[in-house]
């Protein structure tokens, strides 16, 4: 369906007793790999109601993507869900954004949240103004810092939580304020000139990425900054970048210097090694909402 341009959404709140639905709108995953997870939500005063794509199996995917579009819309429009955690990523998500009809979502607005794939929700619905969780997922509970689960508990029942992280050798020191946006660098890569492609001038963005080679990333990074996606950002976030690739005859860099190279010809903070991503200190962010930067000796990012 077609994306509806909304006055800006507030990001709801959750409350004890509220439902959460977890679901796959990617890789598939069963019952076993969730019952920490939800054990865990449980004890927060919270109602876990599990998707069909929990446990249903095409390929590597959770369901055929029929299956997996149907269970997102049912937790979309369902009016006592109040919010939506997708339970891992992997490779899916942007086989079904078409087929969803997001209508239902503008009047009663829903948390969701996850990383990783699901970059594309995030995409999508900023373009809504809808602010979105970039947060751990069910299936790295247990691998997650206490910190990092603690931060999605944080922000899906309200608070707002100030990240410092220490500095980094490439970092380029500076202030900046702006609605924090982005995600996986493969996805928003892959999103260029489509629906979901996000407008990132004036905003604070956040990459990060995980298994990839090194010359893929500088493919990215070039990408973005061929089609203007990094010249008119206020700021820029490098969260994980971790367990990179290399070929035989080495690229000679790493992907922070890739990374800045790309940025070198501009005058804005960047960060490096911001913990968020593939890493199992992955705090929350809440993307779209506006926060300040602030690069020093060591960086912090504070919710306005």
């Amino acid at each position: 369906m077609g994306i509806n341009k909304a006055h800006k959404i507030a990001l709801p709140k959750l409350k004890k007793g509220d439902k959460i639905g977890i679901i796959s709108t990617a890789r598939k995953i069963n019952i076993e790999e969730l019952k920490y997870a939800i054990e865990l939500i449980e004890s927060w005063g919270l109602k876990v109601v599990l998707g069909k794509t929990i446990g249903a199996s095409q390929d590597q995917y959770a369901g055929d993507d029929t299956l997996r579009s149907e269970d997102l819309q049912y937790m979309l429009d369902k009016a006592d869900i109040n919010a939506i955690l997708c339970a891992r990523g992997g490779y899916g998500t942007v086989r079904i954004i078409d087929d969803l009809d997001f209508s239902n979502f503008i009047k009663q607005p829903k948390i969701i949240a996850g990383f990783s794939d699901v970059t594309v929700l995030h995409s999508h619905l900023h373009n809504m103004n809808a602010p979105t969780l970039h947060s751990s997922m069910p299936i790295s509970f247990k691998s997650n810092t206490k910190e990092s689960i603690e931060s999605l508990k944080k922000a899906l029942f309200g608070e707002n939580s100030d990240i410092s992280c220490d500095g980094h050798s490439l970092n380029r020191k500076g202030k900046a304020k702006g609605q924090i946006i982005g995600g996986n660098l493969s996805i928003l890569y892959s999103l260029i000139g489509t629906p979901s492609d996000i407008d990132t001038k004036g905003k604070i963005l956040f990459i990060e990425d995980l298994d990839e080679y090194l010359y893929h990333i500088d493919r990215m990074m070039t990408s973005l900054k061929r089609s203007g996606k990094l010249k008119s950002i206020k700021g820029l976030i490098v969260g994980g970048m971790t367990k990179m690739n290399d070929n035989t005859i080495p690229f000679g860099k790493t992907a922070e210097q890739i990374i800045f190279e790309a940025v070198s010809d501009y005058n804005y903070p960047v960060c490096f090694n911001f913990p968020a991503g593939h890493i199992d200190h992955n705090l929350t962010l809440k993307f779209g909402e506006d926060v300040q930067l602030d690069v020093g000796e060591t960086t912090t990012l504070h919710y306005e």
